[in-house]
Formats: C-alpha cells, sequence, structure tokens
C-alpha cells in the first residue's frame, strides 16, 4: 500500500535554472524538494483521535531511519483558501536520492511491520484519515535562504509566497541582502523554483516566524529598512520599478508545521 510520502516519488524532473542563481559567482549547490498538498478526510465519522501517534510512529519507523531524506515536515492549514489542506514535504540532497528513497522506505515499512496484516491495519488506519485528492510538486532550492535556527518545541508560522515570475527586472539579490535578511522577526527564509509541477512560473518564498503577529511587525520593519538603505526617493521609485517586475504576481498562504513530525 502506497502511503504519502511514497506516492511523492517517481516523478520525472523538468531541468531548468533559476537564472537568477545561475548568474551568481559563489557555486551553490541545490537541493529537491517534493511536495503533496494533501486533505483531511472530510467524512464526519472520522476518528481523528490518534493521528498524531499514528504519524509519528511512522515518522520513527520510516522517514526518521531514511537517510536519503535529509529533510521533512507536516504543515497544516492555518490562513489559506482550503482549510482542509495538509503538506507533506520531503527534502533530497540530489536527485538520485529522490528516487532511491523510495527503495529504502520499502524496506523500512517491512521492518517496521513485519507482520502483514499488522502492516496493513496500520497503513489502513493511516490512510484513513486523508481524502483521496492530492496533488504533487517537486521544487530545487536557490541559494537566497536564512537557515531556520531554533529548539522550540511549538509550531512555528510559516508564511509562504507563492510568486509568478514576470519577463524581467533585477534587484532580487541585493534586497534580499539588504532587507530581507536584516529583518529581524524573521526567522528563517527559503526559497524554491519549480522542477515538476502545475505551473513552470512558480518561485516561492516561505517566511517563518515565531506567532503570528511576527508578519505584521516584519512589514512595518522591511518599511523602515527599505527607506533606510534608499534615503533618496527617487533611486527608491527607480529600483522598484525594475524589482516590480521580476514577478507578474503572487499568491499569499499561512501554515503552522508539526513539530513532532520534523526532520
Amino acid at each position: 500500500m502506497k502511503t504519502i510520502e511514497r506516492i511523492l516519488l517517481g516523478f520525472l524532473l523538468i531541468t531548468f535554472t533559476f537564472t537568477s542563481v545561475a548568474q551568481e559567482k559563489e557555486e551553490y549547490k541545490p537541493v529537491y524538494i517534493t511536495i503533496t498538498t494533501g486533505h483531511w478526510n472530510s467524512d464526519p465519522d472520522t476518528d481523528y483521535t490518534d493521528w498524531l501517534k499514528t504519524e509519528q510512529e511512522y515518522f520513527n519507523k520510516v522517514t526518521k531511519k531514511n537517510d536519503l531524506i535529509i529533510g521533512s515536515g507536516y504543515y497544516t492549514h492555518y490562513f489559506t483558501p482550503d482549510n482542509s489542506e495538509i503538506l507533506f514535504v520531503s527534502v533530497y540532497q540530489n536527485w538520485e536520492d529522490l528516487e532511491n528513497a523510495s527503495g529504502i522506505t520499502d524496506r523500512l515499512i517491512e521492518e517496521g511491520w513485519p507482520d502483514k496484516d499488522k502492516r496493513e491495519a496500520f497503513f489502513k488506519k493511516q490512510s484513513s484519515y486523508y481524502s483521496a485528492m492530492h496533488s504533487d510538486e517537486i521544487y530545487q532550492t536557490t541559494k537566497f535562504r536564512k537557515p531556520l535556527k531554533t529548539e522550540s518545541k511549538k509550531p512555528l508560522i510559516y508564511y509562504v509566497k507563492r510568486n509568478k515570475l514576470g519577463e524581467g527586472g533585477k534587484g532580487f539579490n541585493e534586497y534580499f541582502e539588504n532587507i530581507t535578511m536584516k529583518n529581524s522577526f524573521l526567522r528563517g527564509y527559503y526559497t524554491h523554483r519549480h522542477r515538476w509541477g502545475a505551473n513552470s512560473r512558480d518561485m516561492i518564498e516561505v517566511f517563518v516566524f515565531d506567532k503570528l503577529s511576527d508578519i505584521e511587525g516584519s512589514f512595518d520593519e522591511t518599511q523602515k529598512l527599505v527607506e533606510a538603505y534608499w534615503p533618496d526617493k527617487d533611486k527608491r521609485k527607480a529600483f522598484f520599478k525594475s524589482y516590480s517586475k521580476i514577478f507578474s504576481g503572487h499568491g499569499d498562504y499561512i501554515y503552522q508545521n508539526v513539530p513532532e513530525l520534523a526532520k
């Protein structure tokens, strides 16, 4: 029986180089991210009492032991258009590891539940929490990032900005170094570029905060940083005239993670 993580694997990689990263002099080796957007089971009779316990069992027996999965997490709806959403994310060092991880997962599953009947019962229970509807995407990271450093056992807030690439513009690196990286409210920041999915123009920014109110605080601080870095109004206006052409628009989503299921 396929589990959610196993569904993530086996897709074709579309090789595409994010221009602003390719132009960087410093060598950067990206990693690959698989994201399944799942949905909770809408059946009112579904028993979610043991959901976390069930997923922790899978996490401890499979995900945690699979060395080819270098990072993973579960992210639940906070403010998104669909409150049934739950994201299942896995990170791999390279494409080869992404492909080979499924074989290790299969082995770990048989080792974790050697009894066939008990194994089938477990995955039947795990699957009961979710609907059959889901979507799968694969991304490649870019070098624009601020690694999250926290020992918090509480859920963090993930503000996801799904940008659509425009037809030009410049200044992303300058803005990143002088504004994004200097924002004291920001605990972590990640960017990744479409590799496989519905829209090849996707370029995602993920902003990590301790709490929801920090998002508003970060907006205020961003404005102060912008005015301090570009004190001349005309130069500031000229910069953002070009910068605004990098993206043609974006959508906003807010999730929170499940600390017990984070690798």
